[in-house]
């Protein structure tokens, strides 16, 4: 079932076009080309903070050419990882959207080793709590994931949202918006090979947090839990007291 008729076998131009025929729709190989070198993906992962970033800006970070660099992003904005915007002179490209960030996390997690996810080892308090696009992560994360599992708001079923847990929303005055993302999704954690929160309601709790200042964020992705933070990230979400860290002013 998954290969030529057998009456194609032994006939390499009928097998190659029995194969051509029944592979229609997007081409895989497009995203895997793009994301099969090792400074495309390094770019993908500075990307992943969710802002818009220069070729310049990238090239320095990654130590190559500009115009290495453009050859790159051209590339990658080709394989729709990537889109570009224009202001005055400037040009940035960041990532497609929370599918493209998705995308990157689960190879992340497929990584046999955590410091083959980046052309770097995990900067200093990345293991803790950083960004994923627009979601937590990092041991934070997963502790968030955790929690919300504990206490019934979410089933491990998809995962979903429950009553219980809409009800919890509505408490905090969120409202999750409608559209094709899906409102929760476990992204498996590649510093911590264990899911934690994404889809709209991680993008909504992150904001939530450091709207409510329970978490400030640093250089690159990093976060830091506030002192106020470790109160409102344990009374309100039911994050383990023990996952909280150090208090930061």
């Amino acid at each position: 079932m998954f290969g030529p008729d057998r009456t194609d076998i032994g006939h390499h131009d009928r097998v190659l076009t029995t194969w051509t025929a029944c592979a229609p729709g997007p081409d895989p190989t497009v995203v895997a080309g793009a994301l099969a070198d090792r400074t495309r993906a390094a770019v993908c992962m500075l990307l992943m903070d969710g802002r818009a970033w220069t070729a310049s800006e990238l090239a320095r970070r990654t130590d190559v050419a500009r115009s290495t660099m453009t050859e790159h992003l051209h590339r990658l904005v080709d394989s729709g990882l990537l889109t570009e915007e224009h202001q005055g002179r400037h040009r940035y490209v960041r990532l497609s959207g929370p599918d493209a960030a998705a995308l990157i996390e689960t190879l992340c997690g497929w990584s046999p080793t955590p410091e083959l996810a980046s052309t770097h080892r995990a900067p200093p308090g990345w293991e803790h709590a950083r960004t994923c696009y627009d979601h937590l992560a990092g041991r934070l994360g997963v502790s968030l994931h955790r929690a919300l599992l504990q206490a019934g708001r979410l089933s491990v079923d998809g995962p979903t949202l429950t009553a219980a847990g809409r009800d919890w929303l509505d408490t905090l005055g969120i409202d999750l918006p409608t559209g094709s993302r899906p409102e929760a999704r476990a992204c498996v954690d590649w510093t911590e090979r264990r899911p934690h929160l994404a889809g709209s309601l991680g993008a909504a709790l992150l904001r939530h947090a450091c709207d409510h200042s329970w978490l400030a964020r640093r250089e690159g992705r990093r976060l830091v839990v506030t002192r106020t933070g470790h109160d409102g990230l344990h009374r309100v979400y039911g994050i383990d007291p023990d996952d909280l860290g150090t208090r930061h002013d």
